[in-house]
């Protein structure tokens, strides 16, 4: 269904992404996964046609579209069948390199925005730790000033692109204080010494890109890399969180309509009794129930998105929209597994992938748990309210 959200602009460059996305990227799609990464190849070629620079500015090589344009090129990509694909791309452009286009120096964007665009290096966020997941304020990775530089140590774990990065935007302790008084953003450099790869991760789903455990040991990190002001990338870390939020919600959405599709046709085509299996009654009200709660989430997700691309805090709207969007597909996509019947449980039908993959969506960027305990603050549904 369309929406009100999307200009005669979004249509047209959504469809020149939809024919890429076939030509280019679904083909090969069964080649990404057993590699367990999405190669460098894909993130030149994506770059030559300017789909990873879409919101950023002409300056740095980008495209200097709004950002419903990139949701655009995230939603086509997260119907190519693997959203390992999608993750690997999605974090390179969303979460990545976005602190450094909102908050980093002309320097550090000419040094690393640059070549991200041009699909010279690829990038990652992290953040994520064994001990510190949703939770930012566990953060136990430390930088220490000794003059020019500052020495990292600790490490990271479910960090997509973490295997194959060039660099990595690291959150470290900067100070012994409260977490949002004491928490700083570097560009770190995978090939300076003391960065190491524990091990290339084995997923559930998302097999599509590399995530990797992380190790910096008395890594010198120059103090012009630091993105902003020392102690104040906690703030950083929370606007950033907005954007990944509503990018894990929108791509939900559209995982979720690529299923209902597929399993329309899958069920018109299907034969029990001598005719197509959508002649039950109960089926095709399933169906339709998929499809309500597509559009449920769709419109929480797009007017949160149309609120921020205007510059406004959407924490609770982002944050309910990734609630729901989240589960949301879930549910879609287990509908759909047993509309399949035995052969959705199959590894030759791609039900069994679309369904591995969204259960990442509900843990990905803050579990939904962390999502309703944000809400109940937000929407002041506390003990003594």
């Amino acid at each position: 269904m369309s929406h009100w959200i999307f200009t005669e602009e979004h249509k047209i460059f959504r469809k020149s992404v939809r024919k890429f996305i076939e030509k280019e990227v679904t083909p090969y799609v069964e080649q990404y996964e057993e590699a367990g990464e999405t190669p460098r190849v894909l993130f030149e070629r994506m770059a030559e046609l300017g789909f990873l620079g879409i919101k950023y500015p002409e300056e740095y090589g980008g495209l200097g579209l709004d950002l419903v344009t990139e949701m655009v090129f995230l939603e086509e990509l997260s119907k190519c069948g693997a959203g390992g694909t999608g993750a690997a791309i999605g974090a390179h452009i969303g979460i990545a390199t976005t602190p450094i286009w909102r908050f980093g120096s002309h320097e550090q964007k000419e040094k690393y925005l640059v070549p991200a665009i041009k699909g010279e290096k690829i990038a990652a966020l992290g953040i994520t730790e064994p001990s510190a997941g949703s939770d930012v304020s566990s953060i136990a990775t430390k930088a220490v000033r000794e003059g020019d530089h500052y020495i990292l140590n600790g490490s990271k774990t479910f960090i997509t692109n973490g295997v194959n990065a060039d660099f990595i935007i690291v959150a470290a302790k900067t100070a012994d204080s409260l977490p949002h008084m004491s928490l700083s953003l570097f560009i770190v450099e995978t090939a300076w010494e003391g960065f190491s790869v524990g091990k290339k991760l084995d997923k559930l789903g998302w097999r599509s890109s590399d995530t990797g455990e992380l190790y910096f040991e008395n890594m010198k990190i120059p103090v012009e890399n630091m993105i902003g002001e020392e102690n104040e990338g906690f703030k950083k870390i929370m606007v950033n969180f907005q954007w990944e939020r509503l990018t894990m919600a929108f791509t939900s959405v559209a995982l979720a309509e690529k299923v209902l599709e597929e399993t329309v046709q899958y069920a018109r085509d299907r034969k029990q009794f001598g005719d197509s299996i959508l002649q039950f009654q109960v089926l095709r009200h399933k169906l339709v129930d998929m499809a309500v709660d597509i559009e449920k989430a769709k419109n929480i997700t797009y007017r949160a998105v149309e609120q921020y691309g205007k510059g406004v805090n959407v924490t609770t709207e982002a944050t309910m929209a990734k609630a729901y969007a989240a589960e949301m597909v879930n549910r879609v996509c287990d509908e759909a597994l047993q509309i399949h019947g035995g052969n959705g449980y199959m590894m030759e039908y791609p039900i069994q992938r679309y369904w591995r993959d969204a259960r990442l969506q509900p843990i990905g960027g803050g579990t939904t748990q962390i999502m309703r305990e944000i809400l109940s603050k937000r929407l002041k549904i506390t003990d003594g309210f």
